[in-house]
């Protein structure tokens, strides 16, 4: 990426950054995990020497029209851009554009993300756009921006869609990955308000959080895409995998430990290393760092089970690695193989067992329906899980996102006959579609209603040993005895969703083990069939305060 230099003809052009509203509700959310493309966007803008302002709408109450509006009244903007970040998103992207193009002062409207990267041409019609930024963005969002400050032309804008002259939607030419994505600004976290929302985090939130009372993770890349190509996975950057140095890596994380005294590190890569010799340089480095401070560094990041071995997972422990998230997916080679996944399932057998032995979480899923999948291959992954995981990996159905090879094999077979309902609607993992080539309705259907009947039963559930309020009332310490290692822990700063109802899963801080923590009403409701469904209902009231609808 060429290094942009200050550019003081470009402050006369506005530019307004909006990171979407990530739950539904019009009230202030801080339970989101930020979005870090729409943050390396903005770093890029304001390097580029763009005057631009950033407007977080999960840390505002109100509708989008009213908080979004207010902001367009205090300025003038020439552009406003935010980011798709899924079929859910959808609708508050909508209610963006309609705010935006209903405005007085009419600034244009410019979005980017996985979906729109990977339906343009559905996503740019369906939302009306004036601009949509396909693939990684940094480069393209600032020639773009310069494309409509000059009013040039757009057809020289590498990976972009838009409107020409006479009304036709044009796609312009794929942009290059980036090679050097050393040379890419650190991201924008401030500009999101980024210490408020550090502030209101608890330890139950996400799993990476579980290692601390008061957690204060920072989200980082040192990788971009994968060097596997499974069919049900979307890189919307590209396919072409890259690495940052670790010393640039820890250069940022030294960074943000002075500014906003980090305690965690989330490794958001989709594959954070192939090469054991560059985990054992971070584990190195980390350590170094973690004799400088009074509060360890905890870090997550997620592998491969491909290359693990004992004394690399004894390392990542010893440097202060909590969970590791793995993709291990199916336990039959047919499978593995008609996924592209280049595992076998003694690779995946040793990585639980192993990685369990050393006392750290474990984050990942066995998922059904690819399409070699069968009865007897489904059954061979459950028995397997129900043997040997001990509740510590989840069970799912594989979702077709667009842009994937089974979304393409869905589209050939008929199962999705409209692409924007589907995306809408099924994309939220509601419906488990069957797109197996050998498995009946019958079949498929049955294995639908088994998967989560065995997550009920197979997880450990218990209620808390105490539960008294926290500092101000609005969060609880939990103290619990763990299933597996039969140590008393106490947790602060922990959110329940309702004094008595609640289920929430968290990790033990001494072995490593999740397991579910109930309320006493939840866990009898257990042995009521009506009343665990009342039960279930209400939590999922809870979770979602209010209907689309409201939020617009």
């Amino acid at each position: 990426m060429v290094k942009n230099k200050q550019v003081p003809s470009r402050k006369d052009f506005k530019v307004l950054i909006v990171m979407p509203k990530l739950i539904l509700t019009t009230k202030v959310n801080y339970n989101y995990m930020i979005p870090l493309g729409l943050t390396y966007i903005s770093s890029a803008i304001k390097k580029a020497g763009y005057n631009s302002d950033c407007l977080n709408l999960n840390h505002r109450e109100g509708t989008i029209s009213e908080i979004l509006g207010k902001e367009l009244d205090k300025e003038k903007y020439d552009v406003v851009c935010t980011q798709l970040v899924g079929g859910p998103n959808y609708v508050v992207t909508e209610e963006i554009r309609k705010c935006v193009k209903e405005h007085s002062s009419h600034p244009k409207f410019i979005v980017g993300g996985a979906l729109i990267t990977s339906e343009p041409e559905l996503i740019f019609n369906s939302l009306g756009l004036d601009f949509g930024v396909l693939g990684e963005g940094e480069i393209t969002i600032v020639e773009l921006l310069d494309c409509i400050k000059k009013k040039g032309d757009f057809s020289k804008v590498k990976g972009i869609i838009y409107k020409d002259e006479k009304g036709k939607t044009k796609v312009t030419e794929k942009r290059e990955p980036i090679k050097d994505i050393e040379s890419i600004p650190y991201p924008d976290f401030e500009g999101f308000e980024f210490k408020e929302y550090l502030k209101h985090l608890y330890c139950n939130q996400q799993h990476y959080n579980q290692s601390y009372d008061y957690p204060v993770p920072y989200p980082i890349m040192s990788s971009r895409s994968c060097p596997f190509q499974c069919t049900f996975c979307y890189h919307s950057i590209g396919y072409k995998y890259r690495e940052r140095s670790i010393e640039d890596v820890i250069n940022e994380i030294k960074m943000a430990i002075k500014k906003y005294k980090i305690n965690i590190v989330a490794l958001y890569d989709d594959m954070f290393s192939f090469k054991k010799e560059r985990i054992y340089e971070f584990c190195e480095k980390i350590k170094e760092i973690n004799k400088e401070l009074p509060q360890k560094i905890k870090w997550y990041c997620q592998l491969s089970v491909v290359g693990i071995d004992k004394d690399l997972l004894k390392t990542m422990k010893d440097s202060g690695c909590s969970v590791i998230s793995y993709g291990f997916e199916s336990m039959d080679p047919k499978v593995l193989k008609s996924m592209r996944k280049p595992i076998k399932p003694e690779q995946i057998d040793f990585a639980i067992r192993s990685t369990l032995n050393e006392k750290i979480g474990i984050q990942g899923n066995f998922i059904f329906g690819d399409v070699a999948e069968t009865k007897e291959t489904a059954k061979k992954t459950l028995d397997y899980w129900r043997k040997n995981c001990h509740g510590q990996v989840g069970l799912g159905f594989i979702q077709p996102y667009p842009g994937s090879a089974v979304y393409l094999h869905c589209l050939k077979k008929g199962l999705i006959k409209d692409k924007l309902k589907f995306i809408l609607g099924a994309l939220e993992g509601k419906k488990a579609l069957n797109m197996t080539d050998k498995m009946k309705e019958k079949e498929f259907g049955e294995l639908v209603k088994e998967v989560p009947r065995l997550v009920d039963n197979y997880f450990r559930h218990i209620t808390p040993l105490s539960v008294k309020k926290d500092k101000g009332g609005k969060r609880y310490k939990v103290k619990v005895n763990c299933p597996f290692c039969k140590k008393n822990i106490e947790y602060g700063n922990y959110n329940l969703q309702k004094r008595l109802l609640y289920r929430r899963v968290i990790y033990c801080r001494e072995c490593g083990m999740r397991f579910v923590v109930v309320s006493s009403l939840m866990k009898l409701s257990g042995s009521f069939p009506y009343l665990k469904s009342r039960s279930e209902k209400a939590i999922r009231k809870i979770r979602s305060t209010m209907s689309v609808r409201n939020i617009k």
